[in-house]
Formats: C-alpha cells, sequence, structure tokens
C-alpha cells in the first residue's frame, strides 16, 4: 500500500491519507474542507487535489455523494487513489489524472454542485521557485493561473453551484473580478489570522454560478490561536476527530 518516502496520516473517525514529502498538506487545506463542506446529496469536484486530504475529510463527516478529484501529477493521484481503497471509499471518491484544461469529454459539465480548490498562491513570475517540481506546481501558476481554475469551474458547475477557494489576501481583487467574468458572484468572503495582532494571511471565499450580482456576506475574523497563544476554539472544532490525533 505505501511505496518509499510515504507514511500514513490519520485525519480522524478511522480515515487516514497517504503523504509525503512533497505530497501533503497544511491548515490552509483543513481550513478549506471545513469552508466548503459540501451536502450529503452533493457532487462534487476538486481541481488540483494533491493526496486528496479534502475529499477525504469530506468522507469522515459523510459527504459529500461522490468527488471527482483531479490533479495533473500522477504520484499525487497514485497517492489518493490508494487512500481511497484504504479508507473503503474507492465508490465516492473517483480520482483523475488530468490536466484541468483538458478535462472536455473526461468529466460532464454543468451537473456539479461544488467545485473546490486551493490553488497556487503565488503568480507566475514572481516569488521564489522551489526546486521540486511537485512543490513549484503547488505553489506557483506555472501549469494553471487562478483565471484557468475559474474558468474551469464555471463549466463544471450546474446553476447556482458553488465554487469555494482560498488564497492569499493579496490576491482577493484577482479572484473577486475574475470570478464575476466568468458568472461566478462572489457570496461569502473570511479572513484567517494567526493571531489578532497580525493580518490577515488568508481569505476563504464562496461564489455562486449564475448568482444575483451583490449580497456578499464577510463573515467574522477565524483566528488561529487564542490569547495565550494555543488554538482557538474554534480550530480545534473545526480540526474535530483531526485534533484527537494530535493535541
Amino acid at each position: 500500500m505505501l511505496e518509499e518516502g510515504e507514511r500514513l496520516e490519520p485525519l480522524g473517525n478511522g480515515i487516514r491519507v497517504i503523504v509525503s514529502d512533497e505530497h501533503g498538506f497544511g491548515t490552509d487545506t483543513v481550513l478549506l474542507a471545513n469552508f466548503s463542506m459540501p451536502k450529503s446529496s452533493d457532487k462534487a469536484c476538486e481541481l488540483g487535489t494533491g493526496c486528496g486530504t479534502i475529499p477525504l475529510i469530506w468522507s469522515r463527516e459523510g459527504k459529500p455523494h461522490s468527488v471527482t478529484a483531479v490533479d495533473i501529477q500522477e504520484k499525487a493521484c497514485s497517492m489518493l487513489k490508494r487512500s481511497a481503497e484504504l479508507n473503503g471509499l474507492d465508490k465516492k471518491i473517483t480520482v483523475l489524472h488530468s490536466d484541468i484544461l483538458e478535462l472536455s469529454g473526461k468529466v460532464e459539465y454543468s451537473s456539479y454542485d461544488l467545485v473546490v480548490c486551493n490553488p497556487p498562491y503565488k503568480a507566475a513570475g514572481t516569488g521564489i521557485v522551489n526546486p521540486v517540481q511537485s512543490q513549484m506546481i503547488a505553489r506557483h501558476e506555472c501549469t494553471c493561473t487562478v483565471e484557468d481554475i475559474i474558468r474551469v469551474a464555471s463549466r463544471l458547475l450546474r446553476f447556482s453551484g458553488r465554487l469555494c477557494m482560498c488564497q492569499r489576501p493579496e490576491r482577493l481583487s484577482d479572484l473577486i473580478c475574475t470570478m464575476r467574468r466568468y458568472n461566478i458572484e462572489p457570496k461569502r468572503l473570511r479572513f484567517v489570522q494567526q493571531r489578532a495582532s497580525k493580518q490577515p494571511k488568508l481569505f476563504l471565499i464562496e461564489g455562486r454560478r449564475s448568482g444575483k450580482p451583490n449580497g456578499l456576506i464577510v463573515e467574522p475574523v477565524l483566528m488561529i490561536e487564542d490569547s495565550n497563544g494555543g488554538l482557538s476554539e474554534e480550530m480545534i472544532q473545526i480540526y474535530g476527530a483531526y485534533k484527537e490525533e494530535y493535541l
């Protein structure tokens, strides 16, 4: 089941994910999984799934009905396929090794209730490029851009379907403008701060395909730490069963 350099990480409720130094997950992944939590009846899709932590966290909660998990990296897809089999979720989670720009004929457009993506945070040509290819793809817009992701999501979503993403605050205007360009109306926005004395380091956003203009709800800031430097009560709740393994 495990290949060289891989290990199992428990997510709670008996769910485990195969990770490695090249393909893992961080707090932003857990936050996005929680923010985007689908309904039990939803048909969902994750673009750039990596090792598949988000579909596995959803499945830990018994949701959604089905997930199509797409990634351009063959190794990441192999890891998620084996994680799905390990957890008895291979009927629910369909792993698709594909460039998101080449999905025509591989998926059914206009059929998904939810599309989620934790995209590369750095625009092409900015920042220090990581020499490790898997991490370069995860952090830089070298294989797809924010516009690519939103354009593809618009094609995948049914009427009123949701797109959920996370990104750095300096990219907020990029996401909002691009969502509207592709008929996705921003409806929920939440900033994430490490602690009260720090500026937001992340935001979570939800848009609705063909949603009515305006009506954006800005939710209270999510604090990672409490006043004593420990995890905030909300973060403990978000980690849920996962915290039982590590907290």
